[in-house]
């Protein structure tokens, strides 16, 4: 990889397009995308498969996003991902690119190998387990950096992956929703559902996946309607399914504990943070979760966040100081946390109060930007590591 001084570093973002989900990890991507400094960084989106919902996310954040190989998001076979490398490696040389990013599964593997090939610089901006095959295996041989979203995600040992090409560096928020009106979210989330004005509101934004535990959500609330049964407890789950079957488990579970007028489906929305700055608190029973965006947003419109002791949860939250953090998959545990909250108005205030400050002071966008531009800056200064 070498860069002529008189321009700015080339880096190519390979993004997998999708016709229903847009996750943390794209709001994330076309954040920092939107936010380099053109001066020193020519940053361009390369959009794998269909058209979708990634693809207008990308054009709404006023990017120009190229479309490639409009059949491989879905052609996981293995010449179809030989065919991808290929493609990759063609684009990366094309383009002379100086480096690309990858920020999802996938996505590291394709564009790392392609890397390797055309010599440009890999950074692998890695959200998910620190145990990964991926991470493991193949980050050492094609990533020339590691960005992780928190300790825990994290590449773990001792070797030069976690030490000299590893960083930690949390994935960037709009301080701006602070302002969002905690009064109009929960008036519009109480005429919507006809509730009542002392109903006490629990939000769960995510995918119904395993991992987030939606389940859990339900059977949390059926805690809490059964340790206080007087305390008119309802549980409000955005999103949409992600792991096949689930949502029909989720509908299940809600006739079981017999809380059909308590858990609203409310599906996905958009904008999420009027909704969230509805709630009265956030109860987050998601494990293993590498950095859960929601978690940090209702910090920043003034919601308290219960959540299991997991993941990047822990580091997230500073137990009864910014949150609540409850063993993992306990939902007495969950219950009795969320419950301390809805019933303790100097509680509940005292958490929003510092939970704001904190997620204000650590998780701006500027924070992110500069630290991901300094990771860009020294690979362009080492020219070739490789």
């Amino acid at each position: 990889m070498t860069c002529e001084a008189s321009r700015p570093l080339r880096i190519c973002f390979p993004i997998v397009d999708r016709t229903r989900e847009v996750g943390g990890s794209h709001i994330s991507a076309m954040t920092l995308i939107q936010c380099l400094d053109r001066s020193r960084f020519d940053p361009k989106i390369m959009l794998i498969g269909e058209k979708g919902r990634v693809g207008l996310l990308a054009q709404n954040s006023g990017q120009t996003p190229e479309r490639i190989l409009p059949d491989a998001a879905t052609n996981l076979t293995f010449f179809g991902s030989v065919r991808m490398v290929r493609e990759a490696t063609r684009v990366l040389t094309k383009g002379k690119f100086d480096v690309v990013h990858t920020n999802e599964g996938k996505m590291h593997v394709i564009w790392g190998l392609a890397a390797k090939l055309a010599g440009v610089a890999h950074v692998w901006h890695h959200r998910g387990n620190p145990n990964a095959r991926g991470l493991r295996f193949l980050a050492p041989l094609t990533a020339n950096q590691v960005i992780s979203v928190s300790r825990y995600a994290a590449p773990n040992g001792s070797g030069i992956m976690a030490t000299q090409r590893s960083s930690v560096i949390p994935s960037p928020f709009d301080l701006g929703i602070a302002d969002t009106s905690k009064t109009m979210g929960r008036k519009q989330a109480l005429e919507e559902l006809l509730l009542p004005s002392n109903a006490k509101l629990v939000g769960f934004f995510g995918h119904y996946s395993d991992r987030k535990r939606p389940l859990k959500f339900i059977e949390t609330i059926a805690a809490a309607r059964r340790i206080d049964p007087q305390l008119p407890v309802h549980g409000l789950m955005f999103g949409e399914e992600h792991d096949p079957g689930l949502l029909k488990q989720m509908k299940l579970a809600i006739g079981q504990f017999g809380l059909q007028s308590q858990i609203h489906l409310m599906g996905f929305r958009k904008p999420a943070e009027i909704w969230l700055a509805g709630c009265d608190a956030l109860l987050v029973p998601a494990v293993e979760e590498p950095f859960g965006r929601t978690l940090i947003e209702a910090m920043l419109v003034g919601t308290p966040v219960v959540a299991a002791a997991s993941g990047g949860n822990v580091e997230a939250i500073d137990d009864g100081r910014t949150g609540l953090l409850a063993t993992a998959d306990d939902a007495d545990a969950l219950a009795r946390r969320l419950l301390s909250i809805l019933r303790d108005p100097e509680l509940a205030n005292s958490i929003r109060s510092n939970a704001k400050d904190h997620a204000q002071t650590f998780f701006g966008i500027e924070a992110h930007v500069r630290g991901v531009e300094a990771i860009y800056d020294r690979i362009g200064a080492a020219g070739n590591l490789r």
